[in-house]
């Protein structure tokens, strides 16, 4: 038993497992991401285009593709999804449009450019993934399955925590 300040080399093996569960599935998150960063500046696309088009493109049934569900879908600030778009709508990439619906409201449509090279890229990113998923998914089964600093293990039971210290 571990008193408090006194380190708990089975604690410590189990931290470790999860950090290094966690690190692995981020590095394989962040290689693939990297990859797709690449492939986009290999077609002339900053890597942030190729992200915007395929989020205008991939945008959830019934969301309207208007700057502010963009820059939700970037995970950025409002303005900084409008720097985007004046640059994308003056590569030809995408346009602005009023909506029939509301005229007040301006949604944002891919042209045919912008499709073009998006669909160039998706194909090679799914490709990939078809590749790295296995990877992907056992380094989260990895994760999940790793015990967390400070998690109990269930397995124990309660008896050890309710024993005095």
């Amino acid at each position: 038993m571990a008193h408090r300040g006194v380190c708990d080399p089975m604690r410590n093996l189990a931290s470790s497992n999860a950090f290094q569960a966690l690190a692995e599935f981020r590095y394989l998150i962040r290689s693939y991401l990297n990859h797709a960063a690449k492939a986009a500046e290999s077609v002339g696309l900053e890597p942030q285009q190729y992200v915007a088009l395929l989020q205008l493109r991939g945008m959830p049934e019934g969301e309207e593709p208007t700057i502010r569900s963009l820059a939700d879908r970037l995970q950025v600030r409002h303005n900084t999804a409008t720097e985007l778009i004046n640059r994308m709508e003056k590569r030809g990439l995408l346009r602005r449009e009023r909506s029939s619906a509301d005229r007040r409201r301006v949604l944002l449509r891919t042209t045919t450019r912008g499709d073009r090279l998006l669909g160039r890229l998706v194909r090679h990113r799914i490709a990939e993934l078809r590749t790295t998923a296995p990877g992907l998914v056992k380094s989260l089964r990895d994760v999940l399955s790793a015990r967390a600093i400070g998690q109990r293990d269930h397995r124990r039971g309660a008896a050890e925590e309710a024993a005095p210290r």
